[in-house]
Parts: structure tokens; C-alpha cells; sequence
């Protein structure tokens, strides 16, 4: 395939900008706070959010060349790289986390992307640790017989992918004074932070623990502008456990939210982002008068393929 039998991802129509819209919630309202959401999962309808901002330069760079990227058994990021290989005719291989799942049924994440085309390449857990390093990623990439393919990181996040964050900070503008987003591997915050305006500051909720992202997000920013940009922090508290994880109050809150709202909240990111927010101003973190946009970079997937 050539690069010029891949269409341009903009052929795809993302609505962008996202929409802003304002919500009347009690819990904000009470403490002086007003609530926006930034619907970046109204992008696209398969390329969701931050999918698409981190996505679509590293789709134009493949060039019509196969695409490799990694994630684990229940990965947003191989969900939605299947989807753009399928609808712009690129070739995809996800590297997946668990050599121990190969041969299992494939849970419905995964069966989503082979549906999609993807085909699928499961390695051991040592491996994928150390699929950063040249020999390690040599090794994987002929082992999936992808010696000539593009690669991207997992959840989408390098040097492409921050500059093409850095659209969500200058779409917000003067919007709002702190714009909050759920963080994996860092890469939305990176990006996020160096397009907000100054004066603005961005806030990264981790859904992973660890306490690794920040030396993470001041890479990939030195990586993307060869230094820090923008005025940016973490809080590490409400992962609940890590990745994929969730608990009885968080599943109650975002039920609560949507019952509130209409707005179905996709539980390994958003939910953790909005329960995280709403708590920090429980806690008086925000001054009064202070206007705190959310990103909303995800909805739940549908359950079949």
C-alpha cells in the first residue's frame, strides 16, 4: 500500500473543536465553582478524544505503512487504532500484555479490534516491561513479522502525539482557570498544558499508581518542545487501585452522574477524573469563583464486537 491510497485522517470529519458545555451541578455550585465539560468524546464516533488528537499525526506519518502499537487486554488505545486502521485501509498489529491469553477466547475488547482487523500478537509479561528497549522492541516487532512498520508507543503518547494535544489547551482559550484530564501514560497533560493560554493551569488525575507520571509528562514535554511548558500537576489519589480497577463509590458516583446529567461516564478514565474533581472541591482545593473544565476523553465501549 502507498501512502497515497491512505486517506487523510481529516477525511474522517472530527467535529472539532469539541463542544463545551456547562453543567448545574450542586456539588461545584455550592462551593463558587462552575463545571465545564470539554466533550472530546464527541469527536469522532470511533475514534474517540484524545484517541483521535494523539492519533491522527501518528496516522499520517505511518505513511500506508503497517501499524504496530501495544496495550493490555482491555486497552481503549488497541481499541481505537483497530478502528482507524479499518476505516482508512491501514494495516494494524496490537501487541497485547499476557502471552498467557493467546488461544483463551478473546475477551470483548479484543475480539472489538480483531473484528476491526487487527491482528493480534500476545507476549509475555517480562517482555512487554521491556518493549522500550531497541533489542527488546527488534525482537517483538519480527517476531509479528513487522520489521517495516510504524510503531507507536502505548496509549498513543510520543513526540507527535503531545504536539497534537496541544489543540485541546488553545481550543479551550480563556475558557476556563483549571482544565482537568484523566492520565495513562501522560501524553493529553503533556500536550494539554503547553496549548492552554497563560495564566491557565492544567490538572492530570492518574488512573495508574505508581507515582511515575510525573517524570513521565516532563519527558514527553522535553520530548514534543525540547523543555516544560505550561503550568501543570498530578494528584495521585484517586487511581483506586490502578488501571482497570474500580470500587462500589466510584461505580455509585458515576451511576449518580449519569442519573444527574445523561451523561454516560466510561469508568476506567472519566469516572476517576470527575469523582477526583468533585472531591477536591468537597475539600476547598478551588477558590471560590474558579472555572474547572473537564476533558472528557472517553465513553464506554459497546460490549459485543
Amino acid at each position: 500500500m502507498t501512502s497515497s491510497a491512505v486517506p487523510d485522517p481529516a477525511a474522517l470529519s472530527p467535529r472539532l473543536p469539541s463542544p463545551v458545555q456547562e453543567l448545574a451541578d450542586d456539588r461545584f455550585a455550592r462551593r463558587g465553582l462552575r463545571l465545564l465539560l470539554k466533550r472530546d468524546d464527541l469527536i469522532h464516533p470511533e475514534l474517540i478524544g484524545n484517541k483521535w488528537r494523539k492519533l491522527a499525526p501518528n496516522l499520517r506519518a505511518a505513511g500506508g505503512r503497517t501499524l504496530v502499537t501495544f496495550g493490555g487486554a482491555y486497552s481503549n488505545h488497541l481499541r481505537a487504532t483497530a478502528a482507524a486502521g479499518r476505516l482508512l485501509g491501514l494495516p494494524t498489529i496490537g501487541v497485547v500484555r499476557g502471552q498467557e491469553l493467546a488461544g483463551r477466547p478473546l475477551n470483548p475488547s479484543l475480539a472489538r479490534c480483531a473484528a476491526d482487523g487487527m491482528r493480534l500478537h500476545f507476549v509475555e509479561r517480562s517482555v512487554y516491561r521491556r518493549k522500550a528497549e531497541p533489542e527488546t522492541l527488534a525482537a517483538v516487532l519480527r517476531a509479528a513479522g513487522a520489521e517495516d512498520a510504524y510503531v507507536v508507543p502505548e496509549g498513543g503518547s510520543n513526540a507527535l502525539a503531545v504536539r497534537g494535544c496541544t489543540a485541546l489547551g488553545r481550543e479551550l482559550g480563556d475558557r476556563a482557570d483549571v482544565v482537568a484530564v484523566a492520565c495513562g501514560t501522560g501524553g493529553t497533560l503533556a500536550g494539554l498544558a503547553a496549548g492552554l493560554p497563560a495564566g491557565r493551569r492544567a490538572l492530570g488525575i492518574p488512573v495508574l499508581k505508581g507515582g511515575f507520571l510525573t517524570a513521565a509528562v516532563q519527558t514527553l514535554q522535553e520530548e514534543a518542545f525540547g523543555a516544560r511548558r505550561g503550568s501543570w500537576s498530578l494528584d495521585e489519589r484517586f487511581h483506586f487501585g490502578g488501571y482497570a480497577r474500580t470500587a462500589p463509590e466510584l461505580d455509585a458516583f458515576a451511576e449518580d452522574f449519569t442519573a444527574r446529567h445523561g451523561i454516560a461516564v466510561e469508568r476506567h478514565y472519566v469516572a476517576k477524573l470527575l469523582y477526583g474533581l468533585a472531591a477536591l472541591a468537597e475539600e476547598g482545593a478551588f477558590p471560590r469563583g474558579t472555572t474547572i473544565a473537564a476533558v472528557v476523553t472517553g465513553r464506554p465501549f459497546p460490549a459485543g464486537p
